[in-house]
């Protein structure tokens, strides 16, 4: 194709216009004595967040160069700024200060219940809320029962322990029952196999003397 073509001309000149018509859209640089376009941003500084210069790529390079965001900032001001941004810039209390507190609430004395918990009805026998010197002496490990292999398997069926007391197979025993049978699944009868089961391993156990 001949370069002096008009067909060649016709093919180039669109794009031209496009540039020329994005050039002409977008500001000037803000840079002084620069005719470019403003295409890119840069942060005017501290105590105007979220304003911005708008510069030809040339300036808000050098711009972004010499940007600091603490100039002209204490020494003192930059250290409790870089402090607080370890929160988030976010407001913090020290542990156990709170609004009851700085409000004047009764002073606790040593070895006293705190208001908040005097009028709950629990035990603390470790004196975690300070309330006495009770303490409870941890539960002696049951002893495992020597099982044979049908034995195992009724008590792994109840999804219970080995060591488990006939109270607690007969309480176990219940609550399968209650939530396995097709009237308490509206009737679907998809449970029935394992109520099945459960009955079966239940019965093996009284027998054999567990319950």
């Amino acid at each position: 194709m001949k370069l002096d073509s008009p067909w060649f001309d016709r093919i180039r000149s669109p794009k031209k216009a496009e540039r020329v018509e994005s050039q002409s859209s977008s500001p000037r640089c803000d840079h002084p004595g620069c005719a470019e376009p403003g295409e890119f941003r840069a942060p005017k500084g501290r105590m105007r967040e979220g304003e911005y210069h708008k510069f030809c790529f040339e300036h808000v390079r050098q711009y972004n160069q010499s940007y600091n965001y603490f100039a002209d900032m204490p020494d003192e001001a930059v250290a409790a700024w870089q402090k607080d941004a370890l929160t988030g810039h976010r407001p913090t209390w020290a542990v156990g200060v709170n609004a009851w507190a700085k409000g004047g609430g009764p002073t606790q004395k040593p070895g006293e219940v705190p208001p908040r918990f005097g009028a709950w009805d629990f035990r603390d026998p470790f004196n975690v809320f300070g309330g006495g010197t009770e303490r409870v002496e941890p539960e002696p490990e049951r002893q495992r029962r020597t099982l044979r292999k049908v034995e195992e398997k009724a008590f792994v069926e109840l999804g219970i322990e080995e060591t488990a007391t006939g109270e607690e197979i007969k309480a176990r025993f219940k609550t399968l029952v209650k939530r396995l049978h097709p009237d308490a699944n509206g009737g679907d009868r998809g449970t029935e196999d394992k109520l099945r089961a459960v009955i079966q391993a239940y019965n093996y156990l009284k027998q054999a003397g567990f319950c």
